[in-house]
């Protein structure tokens, strides 16, 4: 039974990540650039999109944590903001398409578990919530973790977007170091944004936990 819920929670994942990335290729299409369609990054088909470490090794290592959360992300979509109208706004409007898709998904299967709740509780409701609770945290999850102001991270986009020109140094830092900073994230500081993942998850579920 764990086995086949690890699979389910990888299926879960795979198909968050493949969605988040997509819809910035689609906003970023809508802004004049094409990279991400001939590149071939516009499809559902996931084996274009996998990162070995993040869509393999991380979600494994991961899985082997008692009771932890099966995690990841997938290989960036290509953007090249020179093909933008406005590139600040539209870098930022991008940069933000992923996440709210993951919020998107949250949401819809939130009101899912919501209308289960509501009805009689059967061995099927239950099994169905179970299930939909899974998807509804790992999009708060990819939702939350993405938006961590931190290159590559799709926060880091929005910032760089409103960040003054008189706080360039700060840019130039976690463009320089963001890759260190982001890996330290991953592993010692992933425990900071857990309860901001939990409260998205009580809010669209209406589960406490």
């Amino acid at each position: 039974m764990d086995s086949i819920l690890f699979v389910f929670k990888l299926i879960v994942l795979v198909f968050s990540v493949v969605i988040h990335e997509i819809s910035h290729g689609f906003v970023a299409e809508r802004f004049g650039d094409p990279t991400a369609r001939r590149a071939g990054r516009l499809t559902l088909n996931p084996i274009k999109h996998i990162d070995l470490f993040g869509s393999i090794i991380l979600p494994l290592l991961m899985a082997i944590i008692p009771g932890g959360v099966v995690f990841g992300w997938a290989k960036p979509v290509p953007i090249n903001p020179r093909n933008f109208r406005n590139p600040d706004r539209d870098t930022a409007i991008v940069s933000a398409a992923g996440p709210l898709s993951n919020i998107t998904l949250a949401f819809v299967f939130g009101i899912f578990i919501r209308i289960l709740s509501a009805g009689p509780i059967t061995n099927w409701s239950t099994a169905l919530i179970g299930l939909f609770s899974i998807i509804v945290i790992t999009n708060s999850a990819l939702a939350i973790f993405n938006l961590v102001p931190i290159p590559p991270l799709d926060g880091s986009g929005v910032l760089f977007a409103f960040l003054p020109s008189s706080m360039y140094g700060v840019r130039r830092f976690l463009e320089q170091y963001g890759v260190i900073i982001f890996f330290a994230f991953v592993f010692f500081g992933f425990d900071l944004i857990i309860p901001i993942i939990l409260w998205v998850f009580r809010m669209f579920s209406g589960i406490l936990v």
